[in-house]
C-alpha cells in the first residue's frame, strides 16, 4: 500500500499552489497519496504563512498536535515549510525538536531529498533562495477540477515597511514566458477552463521570451486567452504601482479576463501610505480605479486594508472610511496591524491601542460587508455567466459555480454532467454565503479535453 501525506496549508493562494505541486512531487518520487486526515498520514507537512498576527505561535500550536499524531504512527515524519519556515529556520527545530525537516518557499522541490534524509535520521533545514530551480524541478501539473492556479512569479521588491514577503520569499523573479504558457496548456488539456495567474506582486511580471525579449502581464494574458479550452482568466495579487496602461488595455480588449480585480490600497490616508512606503497617493489610486471602471463598466473591485498602523490618527482612519464609501469595494481583506519581525515598521512605536484597532477593524469589516451585500442584492434578476466547477455540497442534484465577481451560485442542474462547462444562470436569491440561481443555458461547444476525459471514463 502506498504511503500517505497530509499537508496543512495557511495563507495565500501561492501557498495553495505550492502545496498542490508538492503533493504531485511526493506522489511522483515516493508514491505518497494525499489525505485529509493527519491521523492517517505517514508524512505530516505544514505550509506556513507569516503575514497574519501571531503566525509563529499558531504554527507551534499546530506542531504540538502533529507531534501527538506522529507518536501514534511509528516512522512518521514532520516537515515545516512556507514563509514562517523561511523566517525562523533553525529555531523551529530548536523549539520543536520532533520536526524532522524545514524547507522554504523556494526549496519545495528539495522536499523528497529532505524526506529521505529525515527517514535516515538526518534532519535538515533548507531555506535557500534559489529562484528558478524550484520550477525547473517540479513535475508536470495535475489538474484537480476545471479551475487551477499557475504561479508566474514570486517574491517582491517593493519593500513596504509592514511586509515580510521580501524577506521570506526574496525579491521579484518571473518565470519564463514559454514555461508559463506550457503549464497552462498542460492544464487545459486536462480540462481546466479557468486559470488564476499568481504572484506576490503579479502585475510586475516580466517573463523572458525565447527571442530574448520580455513579456509583461498584459501580453501573457493575451496569449493565455488563445490557449484552447481556457475560457476565463484571473490574476492576483496586484500592486497599484505596477497597474499599467497595458493592463487597462487588456481589461478593455480581452473578454476572457474576468471583470474583477484585487488591488490592495491598505489605507485611505496619504500620510499613512507614505509611512507604509507604498509609493502612491490616494489620488493616484483613485485615478487608476476610475480609468479601469471606464474601460470595464461594472467591474468588481476588492482590496486589502490595514487599520491601526503606527501613527494612525482618528483623521487618518476617517480618510480610510471615506475611501471605502467612495470605492464601494466588493470585498476587503482587512486586519489590525501587528508588527512582523524584521520589517522596518517593527521598529516604529506601535502606538494605537489594541481596543482602538479592534473598534476600527470592526467598522471597516461591517461597512465592507454592507457594500458586498448591496452588490449581491443588485445581482438578483440578472443573468450571470458562471463556470460550473462541482456538484453543490448540499442539495440533491444541485450544481455549483462561480460568477466573474467570485460569488458561489448554487442551482438545480438535473442529471446531465455539466461540471467543467460555462453556463448562464439567473440569480434568484441571496443566501448567507452564496447565491441561488436558475439555469438559463449551457455552452454548446464542449472543449476537446473534457470530451476525451469522458470517453476515457466509459468502460
Amino acid at each position: 500500500m502506498a504511503g500517505t501525506v497530509y499537508i496543512k496549508t495557511y495563507g495565500c493562494q501561492m501557498n495553495e499552489y505550492d502545496s498542490a505541486r508538492l503533493a504531485d512531487l511526493l506522489h511522483e518520487t515516493h508514491g505518497l497519496v494525499r489525505v485529509d486526515d493527519p491521523a492517517r498520514a505517514d508524512v505530516l507537512l505544514v505550509n506556513s504563512c507569516s503575514v497574519r498576527e501571531k503566525a509563529e505561535e499558531k504554527l507551534f500550536s499546530d506542531l504540538g498536535r502533529l507531534h501527538e499524531w506522529k507518536a501514534a504512527r511509528p516512522g512518521a515524519v514532520i516537515g515545516v515549510g512556507g514563509c514562517v519556515a523561511s523566517q525562523e529556520g533553525e529555531d523551529i527545530r530548536r523549539r520543536a525538536p520532533y520536526v524532522d525537516f524545514v524547507f522554504g518557499p523556494q526549496t519545495v522541490h528539495r522536499v523528497p531529498a529532505l524526506l529521505a534524509d529525515a527517514r535516515a535520521k538526518n534532519p535538515r533545514v533548507d531555506i535557500a533562495f534559489v529562484e528558478m530551480e524550484k520550477f525547473d524541478n517540479l513535475p508536470e501539473p495535475r489538474a484537480d477540477g476545471p479551475r487551477a492556479f499557475v504561479s508566474i512569479m514570486e517574491g517582491c521588491s517593493k519593500y513596504c515597511s509592514f511586509c515580510v514577503v521580501p524577506y521570506t520569499r526574496g525579491q521579484e523573479f518571473s518565470r519564463p514566458f514559454d514555461d508559463v504558457l506550457a503549464e497552462v496548456a498542460m492544464l487545459a488539456e486536462q480540462g481546466v477552463r479557468e486559470v488564476t495567474l499568481l504572484g506576490q506582486n503579479v502585475n510586475a511580471y516580466r517573463g523572458r521570451r525565447s527571442d530574448g525579449g520580455s513579456a509583461d502581464l498584459a501580453t501573457l494574458i493575451g496569449y493565455v486567452a488563445h490557449i484552447e479550452g481556457i475560457g476565463r482568466i484571473r490574476f492576483t495579487t496586484s500592486h497599484p504601482l505596477d497597474f499599467t496602461d497595458s493592463l487597462l488595455d487588456a481589461f478593455a480588449a480581452e473578454d476572457r479576463l474576468v471583470a474583477h480585480l484585487h488591488l490592495p490600497v491598505q489605507s485611505g490616508s496619504d500620510r499613512i501610505l507614505a509611512r507604509m512606503k507604498r509609493g502612491y497617493t490616494v489620488a493616484e489610486y483613485r485615478d487608476k480605479v476610475e480609468r479601469l471602471r471606464y474601460v470595464r463598466p461594472g467591474i468588481s473591485l476588492s482590496t486589502d486594508i490595514i487599520v491601526g498602523f503606527p501613527g494612525e490618527t482618528d483623521e487618518d482612519f476617517a480618510a480610510t472610511m471615506a475611501l471605502i464609501e467612495e470605492m464601494r469595494f466588493d470585498l476587503s481583506y482587512s486586519f489590525a496591524y501587528s508588527p512582523r519581525p524584521g520589517t522596518p515598521a517593527a521598529m516604529l512605536v506601535d502606538d494605537v491601542p489594541a481596543a482602538v484597532k479592534a473598534e476600527r477593524l470592526a467598522r471597516v469589516l461591517s461597512r465592507n460587508l454592507e457594500h458586498a451585500a448591496d452588490i449581491s442584492r443588485g445581482m438578483i434578476g440578472g443573468v450571470e455567466r458562471i463556470l460550473i466547477d462541482r456538484r453543490a455540497p448540499r442539495g440533491r442534484g444541485d450544481l455549483s459555480g462561480r460568477t466573474e465577481n467570485n460569488r458561489v451560485v448554487n442551482f438545480p442542474g438535473g442529471e446531465e454532467d455539466l461540471v467543467g462547462r460555462f453556463a448562464t444562470v439567473e440569480i434568484l436569491e441571496v443566501r448567507p454565503n452564496s447565491l441561488r440561481g436558475r439555469l438559463v443555458g449551457v455552452e454548446t461547444r464542449i472543449p476537446s479535453a473534457i470530451v476525451k476525459q469522458r470517453e476515457a471514463a466509459i468502460p
